[in-house]
């Protein structure tokens, strides 16, 4: 049984079909890239995952249980969780009291207080930000905000990843760290789905690759066959593969 089973997810806003007929699958422990030109359909694709956006038609399962049309407290309650493109910390909370209410919106009972702060500053050491645990979450850089919404995520303990762009705006160096911080996470026994535009870390960071492109996935594989794939070219560079 797969994890996530998507079937015909269908969403559209007046006229424009952001996702057409949807299909795919999830399994235990894997790494699934998600790409596509701007626009394909992405974020969306999340978003009615999560619950933020309803869908059309179609259907979501998880963990052989439909979750369609739940709310996002309820999705992830069962065990997914998602972070956002652009990171929305409490700015006026701590950075460890930031990760503490991510726990309470997780799929296993919230502990006490002083087991909350002890798990919470421990997915801190995780993340590399132990050392901003009393600092307000308002006075962190772009990558320590990063971290911290990776952080937030995962103290929902949840079974099913989604990371939105979590590369965008790094340097090489700190690009190499998230990837090896994915990894990490995937060798807990998380399994993630990543949208990413930063290719090369993502094609190496994955062992699937799906695409869409104005709403519908084009292709579907291993990494070293979607970048030879006559479909996925055209969706990035045009008619003649040239950009």
């Amino acid at each position: 049984m797969a994890l996530l089973e998507i079937r015909d997810l269908t969403k559209s806003f007046g006229g424009l079909m952001a996702l057409w007929d949807v299909t795919f699958n999830v399994h235990e422990e894997e790494i699934v890239g998600l790409i596509g030109p701007n626009g394909s359909g992405k974020t969306t694709l999340f978003s009615t995952i999560m619950g933020s956006l309803r869908c059309d038609r179609g259907s979501i399962r998880f963990l052989g249980r439909e979750i369609t049309g739940l709310t996002p407290h309820q999705v992830c309650q069962r065990g997914i969780a998602r972070t956002f493109q652009l990171t929305r910390p409490f700015s006026r909370m701590t950075v460890a009291e930031n990760v503490i209410v991510g726990r309470l919106f997780g799929n296993e009972p919230s502990p006490g207080p002083l087991q909350s702060r002890r798990e919470a500053e421990e997915m801190l050491v995780r993340v590399g930000l132990a050392d901003k645990r009393e600092a307000p979450a308002s006075t962190l850089n772009l990558i320590q905000r990063k971290r911290l919404e990776l952080a937030r995520a995962m103290a929902a303990r949840p079974r099913l990843l989604l990371l939105d762009e979590i590369m965008a705006g790094l340097n090489p160096a700190e690009i190499k760290t998230a990837v090896s911080l994915v990894r990490e996470i995937n060798d807990s026994g998380v399994t993630i789905i990543v949208v990413e535009h930063v290719m090369k870390a993502l094609l190496s960071v994955s062992g699937r690759v799906i695409v869409l492109d104005a709403g519908r996935k084009i292709a579907e594989g291993p990494p070293s066959e979607i970048v030879d794939n006559p479909d996925v070219i055209k969706a990035y560079f045009g008619k003649n593969g040239h950009a």
